[in-house]
């Protein structure tokens, strides 16, 4: 099986630029996608969450990774997961850039910029993907 590697490099959180409005934050991470020895830069992807959700546990959809065309291994569910991990990592009661309480529901703050370089690696699924 191939290892996927992501490496995060921003965040850019609750952007009216990127589709916010009052029912939804959505933030836009930024990262670099190596898989089977080819490098994709530039990439990113949305991230949409209810406005008023507990920034801790409430759900957040990712969007699948945009910016360049890609065909093959790939894992969405860990794909997922780092991504909300590099997210709640930013924003959040252990969040090292903007820290709220365990339970915090009702702050919003926009347009927010995290510079942070965060490498993470997971295998890839069995299934071929495309984006």
């Amino acid at each position: 099986m191939s290892q996927i590697s992501v490496t995060f490099h921003k965040l850019i959180q609750d952007s009216q630029e990127f589709g916010s409005d009052n029912e939804h934050m959505v933030s836009r991470v930024f990262f670099t996608i190596e898989v089977q020895g080819n490098s994709y830069p530039d990439m990113y992807c949305n991230l949409k969450q209810t406005v008023g959700s507990d920034f801790e546990s409430g759900p957040i959809e990712v969007g699948t990774p945009q910016g360049a065309k890609y065909s093959g291994p790939f894992n969405y569910d860990a794909f997922h997961e780092a991504v909300e991990g590099y997210y709640r990592g930013n924003v959040g009661s252990s969040g090292s850039g903007i820290g709220f309480g365990t339970g915090a529901k009702g702050i919003r703050m926009r347009h927010n910029t995290f510079h942070k370089q965060v490498p993470v690696q997971f295998e890839a699924s069995e299934q071929e993907t495309s984006w």
